[in-house]
């Protein structure tokens, strides 16, 4: 007796679970809305402001750095859309050639140390991300953000120091335009299993100005510009730097593998 009434119990279970499955095929549910830049910006809380010390003489590279730029070329650089790097090169200080595009290392780099000096010109226009607009990109897929947070108040988790669109800078510590600013970056690459799935994510400290405004940040995948981040296997790529139209000025750019 027992028996029965659990196999017509369950075979009641079943037919209900059938029929219900059937309706929800057969309904209609609304997409989910589309993804906009907007949804991984916030804005509050804005960093505290830290006055640097003064940052106006080159940083020699150490004996076992690979020298990115010393002044003279950009033979160590490629355009990211293939052949020479086409930016400028001029009294030891290349820049930005606005609309040409992006430029990359011809090397590839993992875990690594990063040394790069950057500064926006004095008479620079614009507002908010019009305003000095770069980045420097790791594996060429996590971006450390390059901007004039000058007194230019733009989203948190977009300003100079930031893990872009992920996290802000613990304080903003932007020397004013025409005034060089250092960014010191430790880099560890993002493990993968041999299925390609995220064994342990990437992590980023960068010293901005010899202030630390990114302590160990452990990212959640690529920098992305719309929608939100997410793994995908890989392994060394170049060092990336970013043309997003504003005439931005480098100089001493060396690295060392970890």
């Amino acid at each position: 007796m027992r028996r029965t009434s659990f196999k017509v119990l369950l075979l009641a279970a079943v037919a209900t679970s059938v029929s219900y499955g059937s309706l929800a095929q057969d309904k209609k549910y609304p997409e989910p809305d589309p993804m906009t830049a907007g949804n991984t910006e916030f804005w509050l809380p804005q960093p505290k402001k830290v006055t640097p010390g003064e940052y106006e003489t080159l940083i020699a590279a150490p004996s076992d750095a690979v020298v990115l730029f010393d002044g003279k070329n950009l033979d160590a650089w490629e355009s990211e859309k293939g052949g020479p790097a086409p930016w400028d090169v001029k009294n030891g200080v290349f820049m930005v050639k606005p609309n040409s595009g992006g430029i990359q290392t011809k090397q590839s780099f993992g875990d690594c140390q990063v040394h790069i000096e950057w500064r926006q010109p004095k008479d620079i226009q614009g507002e908010g991300q019009g305003r000095g607009n770069s980045g420097l990109f790791l594996q060429g897929r996590y971006e450390v953000q390059i901007l004039d947070s000058y007194n230019n108040e733009t989203y948190a988790n977009g300003q100079a120091g930031s893990i872009y669109k992920q996290y802000p800078p613990l304080v903003n510590v932007m020397n004013p335009p025409g005034k060089w600013n250092v960014y010191d970056v430790i880099y560890t690459a993002p493990r993968f299993k041999e299925d390609g799935t995220l064994h342990s994510p990437a992590s980023i400290t960068v010293l901005h100005n010899g202030v630390v405004v990114q302590n160990h940040a452990l990212l959640l995948g690529p920098t992305e510009f719309i929608g939100l981040p997410k793994y995908k296997e890989h392994g060394k790529a170049p060092i990336m730097l970013q043309d997003h139209g504003n005439p931005v000025n480098f100089r001493n750019v060396w690295i060392r593998e970890l």
